[in-house]
C-alpha cells in the first residue's frame, strides 16, 4: 500500500487529532455544550484551520459518531470470531464493550432531540451507512436469540435494538462511577437489569 504524501499526512494528522478532541469533547460535555472554540483550542489550532477540515459542530460530530461506528464494526467481528456458544452471548459481549467505552470516557454522547444535528447525521451518506450496517448485524443476532428461546419475543427486535443502543449512553454507568463503584461491578449490574430484568426470583 503507497504510503500518502508528507503533506496529506500532516492533514490526516490534524484531521485524526481534532476527531480526538471531538470525542473527549462530547464525552465530557455532550453535544450542547461542545464549542467548536474548545475543539480548536484542544487541538491547538485556529478556528479558521479548524473549519478546512469540518465546517460546522454538526460535521464534527458525524465525524466522532464515523469513527466510533468503525470502531463498533470492528468489535462485531471480533465478536463473531471469538468462542461464543450463541447469539445471546454475543449479544450480551456487544453491551459490555458499549458501556467499557462509556465508563472510559471515550463514548460521544449526543442529543436525542436536536434537528440540525439529526438533518446532519441523515444526510451523511457514509455515516448512514455505518449505521445500518451494525444495526442490521445486530437485529440479525436479536431474531436468532428470540428464535433460540433466549430472548423474549414478546417485545420486538426493533425494541431490542433500541434499548442495546442506550445502554452506549447510559447516564446511569456515570452516576454509578461517581459513587465509587467499580466498573466491572457497574457493568455486572447493568448487564443484569437489562437482561434478567428487577423482579425478583
Amino acid at each position: 500500500m503507497a504510503r500518502l504524501p508528507f503533506k496529506q499526512q500532516v492533514l490526516q494528522a490534524r484531521e485524526d487529532a481534532i476527531i480526538d478532541a471531538v470525542n473527549r469533547l462530547l464525552a465530557e460535555k455532550g453535544f450542547d455544550l461542545m464549542t467548536v472554540d474548545a475543539v480548536a483550542a484542544e487541538v491547538g489550532i485556529a478556528k479558521a484551520s479548524l473549519y478546512k477540515h469540518f465546517d460546522s459542530k454538526e460535521a464534527l460530530a458525524g465525524a466522532a459518531m464515523k469513527r466510533l461506528l468503525t470502531r463498533s464494526m470492528a468489535q462485531l467481528d471480533l465478536i463473531s470470531q471469538a468462542d461464543h456458544s450463541d447469539a445471546l452471548s454475543r449479544i450480551k459481549a456487544v453491551v459490555r464493550w458499549t458501556m467499557e467505552v462509556q465508563l472510559a470516557g471515550e463514548m460521544p454522547s449526543l442529543p436525542s432531540q436536536n434537528s440540525s444535528l439529526r438533518a446532519s447525521l441523515m444526510a451523511d451518506m457514509a455515516y448512514m451507512t455505518q449505521l445500518i450496517t451494525v444495526s442490521e448485524r445486530l437485529g440479525g443476532w436479536i431474531s436468532e436469540a428470540q428464535a433460540a428461546g433466549l430472548l423474549t419475543t414478546s417485545v420486538p427486535a426493533e425494541v431490542v435494538l433500541y434499548t442495546l443502543f442506550a445502554r452506549a449512553c447510559d447516564p446511569v454507568l456515570g452516576v454509578l462511577k461517581a459513587g465509587g463503584h467499580a466498573p466491572e461491578q457497574i457493568i455486572e449490574w447493568v448487564l443484569s437489569t437489562t437482561f434478567e430484568g428487577l423482579a425478583r426470583r
